[in-house]
């Protein structure tokens, strides 16, 4: 059976559009009896909500099970949902993105295949961006081209793993960029990116929200890097990929300045959270979770 684990908090908004999306073209039976391991198993786990979500969740029927727990902390969601889960492979899903299951199951596609040596996969993203202010798609216009975002695991709201794949990443400390520490847990050969897989990701739409993201990417990097000490692996874009990409399309000039101006822009403001090591301030972009 496998498992889809959704940490959601005060996602009233956008968790029915997940979840009518993982269920639209699921099997009937999945969901419906736990002892039955060819199903799809999913459960939503509401952290420290104070609005609908567990509501919205649960009006999906039995095929979608709630779990409540008081603290609104992601880690601790992705935790209780552990706990909850019936199997493997697994998938952690973010409440905010869209998938269906004819993705999932390309996902464990690999991770079912004992002789791949895949611990890991992530789906191919869609950002849809015609609704973002012209800066904000300019900057994606680089940003979907690093070759770190382009291999990595990280930021495509979803991530599978095999039962020795959970292993790995049930052992690392709760931070901020999960998605990043997990990654970073796995070789290029044991992580892989299913181009037969989308995910549908909602960017930020203003300046403002994106510098927010981008905020919090640089202080959740710099957490991950504490916690690996300087021999770690880092998916931290370099000049060098910068001048290659401009190099190889000149017509990236503006997007490049934009992007640099956006990165610059993060890393002031998140120096302040570095120094006082806070890594517990969440800044949330609600302007992806507009309608």
């Amino acid at each position: 059976m496998t498992s889809i684990v959704i940490p959601a908090h005060n996602e009233a908004r956008v968790i029915g559009r997940l979840l009518d999306s993982l269920l639209a073209d699921s099997a009937p039976g999945d969901h419906e009896d736990p002892a039955d391991d060819t199903g799809t198993d999913i459960v939503v786990v509401c952290n420290g909500c104070t609005d609908d979500t567990a509501r919205i969740a649960a009006a999906r029927g039995p095929r979608v099970r709630v779990v409540e727990i008081p603290v609104p902390s992601k880690h601790a969601a992705l935790r209780a949902g552990d706990d909850h889960a019936h199997g493997f492979p697994r998938l952690y899903v973010d409440a905010d993105v869209v998938i269906t299951n004819a993705d999932v199951r390309a996902l464990t596609e690999p991770l079912d295949d004992e002789t791949s040596g895949v611990l890991a996969t992530a789906p191919e993203r869609r950002i849809p961006l015609a609704a973002c202010s012209w800066r904000v798609r300019a900057y994606y216009q680089v940003w979907q081209r690093l070759p770190a975002v382009r291999e990595g695991l990280f930021g495509r709201g979803v991530i599978a793993v095999s039962k020795a794949g959970h292993a790995r990443i049930a052992a690392l400390p709760p931070l901020m960029a999960d998605d990043l520490a997990a990654s970073l847990a796995f070789t290029p050969e044991e992580r892989r990116v299913v181009d037969t897989a989308r995910v549908e990701i909602q960017p930020p739409r203003t300046w403002q929200d994106l510098i927010k993201r981008r905020v919090r990417a640089a202080v959740s990097t710099a957490q991950v890097e504490q916690h690996q000490g300087p021999e770690g692996a880092s998916a931290r874009t370099g000049k060098a990929d910068l001048k290659a990409m401009l190099r190889g399309e000149p017509k990236l000039l503006v997007p490049l300045v934009v992007f640099v101006a956006a990165a610059l822009a993060a890393r002031r403001k998140a120096e302040k959270a570095i120094r006082a090591q806070d890594f517990g301030t969440w800044l949330r972009d609600e302007s992806s979770r507009q309608n």
